[in-house]
């Protein structure tokens, strides 16, 4: 897959919804029930984090679910990317970018959503063929304003900001004309994860894809 292909592909995920989910699972026997609640939410796109040992049992419970699309989250390494791949994730999303792990992901086939915080990282992708990347970490690197003036200067590439969005806060990325979506934890609290309630999480799921509106 080229960078081109896949920066495509990675483009019509994020625009699947306003919001795609960013979930550390910590128990793989929930992850089918918590996908399942996010979908019928109106979020189809889940990035599950690859930050637990229950990671990838979690991904290959929630691409069981009908109508969504898991990808895997954290990847670093290009034995992440197989471990991924094999588990059946079908996007990969990156905190940064390496050339090895960009080669990975195109050997394997995986779209990518590289992660950028500068605008040189943001440069150096997009002379690959990266024109969708990740705006990571969003808030810690100057949040809205930051995003909005590296759009002035390279209008080419489009972002799904993650790290410290909220529901607060994600209108404001969503306005911006370089935002496709944006990515956050908070559809998926760890107490409500624990307790199981997953009519509580759709509906966290359902205010966040109304977003769009």
């Amino acid at each position: 897959m080229t960078p081109q292909d896949a920066s495509r592909r990675a483009a019509e995920i994020c625009r699947l919804a306003p919001v795609v989910p960013v979930l550390v699972v910590d128990d793989a026997a929930c992850a089918f029930d918590l996908a399942t609640a996010l979908v019928r939410g109106g979020l189809p796109a889940l990035e599950v984090t690859l930050r637990t040992d229950a990671a990838l049992d979690a991904i290959r419970e929630m691409a069981r679910v009908e109508g969504g699309v898991v990808g895997a989250g954290t990847l670093l390494t290009p034995a992440d990317v197989q471990a991924a791949v094999d588990a059946g994730a079908t996007f990969g999303v990156s905190p940064g970018a390496t050339d090895r792990l960009l080669a990975a992901c195109e050997e394997a086939n995986l779209p990518l959503l590289p992660g950028a915080a500068t605008a040189s990282e943001a440069m150096r992708l997009l002379e690959r063929g990266y024109t969708t990347q990740k705006f990571f970490p969003a808030e810690a690197n100057g949040g809205v304003p930051a995003l909005k003036a590296m759009g002035a200067p390279i209008p080419q590439v489009s972002f799904c900001p993650t790290g410290g969005v909220s529901l607060k806060n994600a209108r404001e990325y969503l306005a911006l004309p370089n935002t496709l979506c944006v990515g956050g934890s908070w559809v998926a609290p760890k107490d409500l994860v624990t307790a199981k309630d997953w009519a509580g999480i759709e509906a966290l799921a359902r205010e966040a894809a109304a977003l769009s509106a």
